[in-house]
């Protein structure tokens, strides 16, 4: 009972930290997103920037997914956290991580993303996107993504040894998973919104913007490996 009562409490504090710690960068990166979102309805000028990612990804699909996420969520993030000193161990095994954690996910959200479309259609009213966003964030984001990325980022942090991972199998289901998912629903549910909201081909190129500048700020407030 007591060890429950401990993990229910460092959930607890573990959430109510993630909420202080990512307000303003949850709150920066929804207003980047609407800004984007009504640049590409509203500003003219900004088609041809539009349209040349869209054809991109039109033309490549799942590689340029795959390729595009890879250097928003990996390479560029990597590349502050090095340049800034915040790497402290093995940096070349760390830039494969994170380019090829990210590559991955490009791939399944790309995949994703289809799914949604053969299942929901590819509509733009309010009940279409209220349709995928609660598919989004209360069934992908549960079940797939943040445990994976939880347990990604475990054995990141255990420089890459699995036997030391193995150790805290118990707090990452109890408590960094759930902690996890409680966060990406905060910060990630307004945007995931405004991405579902864009054509089809351009949901990919936003997510990727958007995933790049939410990695930027949480690295600059909160990274610190060690």
């Amino acid at each position: 009972m007591l060890s429950k009562q401990s993990n229910g409490a460092r959930l607890v504090s573990n959430i109510k930290s993630a909420m202080g710690a990512n307000l303003l960068p949850g709150l920066c990166l929804q207003l980047f997103a609407l800004t984007i979102g009504l640049s590409y309805f509203y500003w003219p000028a900004s088609q041809q920037t539009f349209q040349f990612f869209a054809d991109l990804k039109a033309e490549y699909g799942a590689v340029y997914a795959v390729i595009s996420t890879s250097i928003f969520g990996g390479l560029l993030p990597f590349l502050y956290l090095f340049l800034s000193g915040k790497v402290r161990f093995l940096p070349f095994t760390q830039l494969l991580f994170y380019i090829i954690i990210w590559a991955t996910l490009g791939g399944l959200i790309n995949a994703f993303y289809g799914l949604q479309i053969v299942l929901f259609g590819e509509g733009t009213d309010w009940l279409t996107i209220l349709k995928k966003t609660s598919f989004d964030q209360f069934v992908f984001t549960v079940f797939v993504t943040s445990p994976l990325i939880a347990l990604a980022f475990l054995w990141k942090d255990q420089q890459f040894n699995w036997q030391k991972s193995k150790m805290y199998f118990d707090d990452l289901i109890k408590v960094q998973i759930p902690t996890t998912i409680v966060t990406t629903w905060i910060i990630w549910i307004p945007a995931v919104s405004l991405i579902y909201i864009m054509p089809s081909n351009l949901q990919i190129p936003l997510f990727n913007l958007v995933l790049c500048f939410f990695v930027l700020i949480l690295a600059i407030l909160n990274v610190d490996d060690k």
